[in-house]
């Protein structure tokens, strides 16, 4: 426990972190791999380029401090980082490493307004956080080895099949090269592929969301192949995955994680809406669905930049057909000529309005600018947030 003294201390302290907060974790990463170069075995290297994971660092150490006395409230957030850690491996013996370079970067950056005084606050309250993560996680560590089929750390698997879904996607079969059984996991959840590339100094994890219904032997990610755009490089891993990767070679997966996932025990409608890959977790969420023979109302709507880019269009079509209960919609940006689809453009709250019902739960899932205005669109429908469910695929960010 905290004494009152020191909670003082790092409370008076959040305003201070509203302004510097991304500047002291970008000193703290770049210091870190400095001392710790190891840790890159680790770590996304794309969101440290393009600032995503300072900012979600930033966040999370933001909401820590002015929550420090009641650090309960924030324990879905920190669940929702710890099935990430747990999924890459985390150890408790990192926590130290990090606090080090954390408390060395926010003394960098606020120079002697940082007093010994703050310096020995945070360390308190970084000890205090780090015991609850890593209490969190071990328990996470736990479950997933001891459920039925189920492994701690990484596992082989051999890719039975590979199946091209669209120009720049690409489904992975995947099923365990020790024959034996697989983990459950549910509809939304992701499991960690890890890759040593040959032209790789380091190991590259990342997160695929699962994009078939549970209860099958094999799990199946979908990945979209990101190539270099503008000052971007293209994406390690799934130019990896979709250029050196082929039937019978084999993957290291760690057992499936994350939060975001379908609520089954409710009746009203369900709105599954999906852009680009973001499609993933729907279509497990939508499959799981209609194979527990569900009597809600199902509306699924895809946008995609055209036709040649929308993956696993024919499979939904073909649910579309077989089931009474769903609807899907598909919105494409701009159409090859002829192209048919529902909507041109980009989705919005009065077309919104003619296909779903408000009294739906609505979950959604696509590239941050997407989901912005998919959120925007149900705040304006004054959709209660209970009813809301999205995922960044990365770090979290804002969609305000």
């Amino acid at each position: 426990m905290l004494d009152s003294k020191t909670i003082e201390i790092i409370k008076a302290t959040v305003p201070v972190l509203e302004i510097h907060g991304e500047t002291i974790t970008k000193t703290f990463y770049q210091t870190m791999f400095k001392n710790h170069p190891e840790l890159l075995n680790v770590f996304n290297h794309a969101n440290q380029r393009q600032g995503k994971q300072p900012t979600a660092l930033a966040n999370a150490v933001y909401a820590a401090a002015a929550h420090i006395d009641r650090l309960e409230e924030i324990l879905p957030v920190v669940k929702g980082i710890a099935q990430k850690h747990r999924a890459l491996g985390i150890q408790p013996e990192h926590y130290p490493i990090v606090g080090q370079n954390l408390l060395a970067a926010i003394k960098t950056v606020l120079g002697d307004a940082a007093t010994d005084e703050i310096i020995d606050a945070w360390a308190k309250a970084y000890g205090v956080i780090a015991d609850v993560f890593i209490s969190v996680e071990a328990d996470m560590y736990n479950q997933a080895e001891e459920k039925q089929g189920g492994w701690r750390g990484f596992r082989r698997f051999v890719v039975d099949r590979k199946v091209q879904e669209s120009e720049v996607i690409s489904s992975f079969y995947l099923i365990p090269e020790d024959g034996g059984e697989i983990s459950t996991y549910l509809p939304g959840q992701y499991i960690t592929v890890r890759v040593k590339p040959d032209h790789q100094e380091f190991t590259h994890l990342r997160h695929y969301s699962l994009s078939a219904s549970p209860g099958h032997p094999y799990y199946r990610i979908t990945v979209k192949r990101e190539d270099a755009i503008n000052d971007q490089p293209a994406g390690i891993v799934s130019s990896y995955l979709h250029q050196e990767v082929n039937e019978g070679d084999i993957l290291e997966i760690s057992a499936p994680a994350g939060e975001f996932t379908l609520d089954q025990s409710k009746e009203n409608p369900v709105v599954l809406i999906s852009g680009g890959v973001g499609l993933t977790p729907m279509v497990s969420m939508l499959e799981t669905l209609l194979e527990n023979e569900t009597k809600q109302d199902i509306t699924f709507i895809h946008a995609a930049r055209s036709g040649k880019y929308h993956a696993l269009k024919e499979h939904i079509t073909d649910l579309d057909r077989k089931y009474d209960q769903l609807r899907s919609y598909v919105i494409y940006e701009s159409p090859a000529a002829g192209e048919p689809c529902d909507k041109t453009g980009f989705i919005d709250l009065p077309w919104l309005k003619t296909v779903v019902d408000s009294g739906a739960d609505f979950y959604f899932c696509g590239p941050t600018p997407f989901m912005r205005a998919v959120n925007l669109a149900l705040k304006e429908w004054s959709i209660p947030k209970d009813r809301t469910h999205f995922e960044f695929f990365g770090p979290a960010g804002s969609l305000n």
